[in-house]
């Protein structure tokens, strides 16, 4: 190659490489480097197709006698698995076809017949960028034998320039789709969002976010927390926090320009153009709240009208058990059901009282000396009636040497009958309830377990929670409240309470409590 030649190839490279970097837009690279490519071979017609990283066709820019030619994705994908491009894509090595009447790697067209254009000349290269292939370059010239070996090396010079740009402009865009997912998410969602520095101050909000504070200027120069009241604890001094990478979340009440709501934040750090941020999501919990105060009605309700008749129910069975004769086999056992059933409605009524006292704070007022394996054993009698009628039975284990311990003996053994009833409700017929105690490092340790259809992992936190029910057809219809309870009197006594199962082979309720009240659980 003369040294004037070779003057004519750098400029041109110059040229090209100066062209490719005034776009990122993917179609735009695509025609400038097919069009620049033609020129300096003098080609008929050529094709550029960019790929994914599944050698998918994505984009193409196709010429032929100087005007753009419309495609589909589905010829593009048809040109990759019949054609030269296709062989090209498979073996990423460039191909030279001196006559293509002569090479079966062409794919014909009708032009390719003798008494058409007939045989042609065409080159086909991959092009890559950091070793993956992002396209393949197609180019024909109308005579066969028509390209040079200089022609050849400066079209590899030209791919190896269109490859980095073509990877370039595939990123952009993919940047460009993720900008346009993230600002659609952000502008559409139903909760208000707002984007703050490190101080606070807001920078962006989206359309919920604009209609909760205002849309002036003057109101986005305001600073997140003169609308809410940050919960420090939660987010860390200064947001120490949020830097470290935590999500806080916490309930506050949100002052928008209507009204002020009770809304749950949360809050992240977040990356924006390069720049840490900070992105609070306002959930309004309005009809959440407003739910929790009819339950708490509820249950208010269920307390307060239902104690006096069921207190009048209680003492009149107390009269009819006086009046009845002991030999009296017809009545007796359906005067002890309704017994064991207001016996029942008084524990439940005695724990919904319980949970109301215990969740607002109050000490546990009859603390007394407690002997475990007696309480385990009146447990099991009140459900032993229940559990007799699905013919399973109650295998106690539990020593009789384990010492007293301070408590309420009421809401423990409340306790202890709510996990006996639910062990009852799981567990199949002539399935088997085991109930046992020991002491285990200064802790009394109790346990139910059931041979029911065990909890599902994402759960076994959840069912401690108020009116959480498991939803699967297996799982018998409750109100929710007996876990509750018991985690509310556990925690009270200064335990805990946790429960291990797996699906299919049953669950085991563990619960610690100390041996002296002084002695927390680690």
């Amino acid at each position: 190659m003369s040294i004037d030649q070779t003057k004519s190839s750098l400029g041109l490279l110059l040229t090209i490489s100066r062209e490719l970097a005034t776009t990122l837009d993917l179609k735009e690279a695509l025609f400038k480097v097919i069009q620049l490519s033609m020129q300096n071979v003098g080609a008929e017609r050529g094709s550029l197709i960019a790929v994914n990283e599944k050698m998918e066709p994505i984009e193409a820019a196709i010429i032929t006698d100087g005007r753009p030619i419309k495609h589909t994705i589905g010829q593009l994908r048809t040109l990759l698995e019949h054609g030269l491009a296709g062989n090209v894509i498979n073996n990423q090595t460039s191909v030279w076809i001196r006559d293509t009447s002569k090479d079966d790697r062409w794919l014909r067209r009708p032009d390719d017949d003798k008494d058409q254009t007939g045989a042609k000349s065409a080159i086909c290269m991959p092009l890559k960028a950091r070793d993956s292939m992002v396209g393949v370059l197609t180019i024909v010239h109308p005579q066969p034998d028509y390209f040079t070996q200089e022609q050849f090396i400066m079209l590899e010079a030209i791919a190896d320039l269109a490859g980095i740009a073509i990877h370039n402009a595939s990123l952009y865009a993919s940047l460009q789709s993720s900008n346009q997912r993230y600002q659609e998410l952000f502008e559409d969602s139903i909760d208000p969002i707002f984007i703050t520095d490190w101080n606070g101050k807001i920078t962006e909000s989206n359309r919920q976010g604009a209609k909760c504070i205002g849309k002036s200027n003057e109101r986005l120069q305001k600073f997140i927390n003169d609308f809410h009241s940050i919960n420090w604890q939660e987010v860390g001094e200064k947001f120490v926090h949020l830097r470290a990478g935590k999500t806080a979340s916490y309930e506050s009440e949100m002052h928008c320009i209507e009204q002020n709501l009770p809304v749950e934040i949360h809050v992240r750090k977040a990356i924006i153009n390069e720049q840490e941020v900070l992105q609070w999501i306002i959930r309004d919990i309005s009809e959440r709240k407003a739910l929790d105060s009819l339950r708490e009605d509820l249950m208010a309700m269920i307390y307060h009208d239902l104690r006096s008749p069921l207190a009048n129910i209680i003492s009149s069975l107390d009269i009819l058990n006086s009046l009845l004769p002991d030999q009296n086999d017809q009545v007796r056992p359906v005067f002890q059901i309704a017994v064991r059933s207001t016996d029942r409605m008084q524990r439940l009524i005695n724990s919904l009282l319980d949970i109301k006292r215990l969740e607002a704070g109050q000490p546990i007022a009859n603390m007394k000396a407690i002997r475990i394996d007696e309480m385990i054993h009146e447990a099991s009698e009140t459900v032993d009636p229940t559990a007799q009628s699905k013919r399973q039975a109650i295998l106690i284990d539990v020593p009789s040497d384990l010492p007293e311990m301070m408590g309420d003996e009421n809401m423990l053994k409340r306790v202890l009958i709510n996990l006996l009833e639910n062990a009852i409700k799981f567990s199949p017929l002539d399935g088997n309830i085991q109930i046992g105690a020991r002491i285990d490092d200064a802790m009394f340790s109790i346990w139910v377990a059931d041979s029911g259809p065990g909890i599902p992992n994402e759960a076994r936190d959840r069912i401690f929670n108020k009116f959480t029910r498991l939803q699967a057809k297996q799982f018998p219809k409750g109100i929710g409240l007996g876990l509750a309870f018991c985690k509310l009197a556990v925690t009270a006594h200064n335990g805990k309470i946790w429960v291990d199962s797996e699906a299919g082979s049953g669950s085991r309720f563990n619960i610690l409590l100390p041996v002296k009240q002084d002695t927390l659980p680690e």
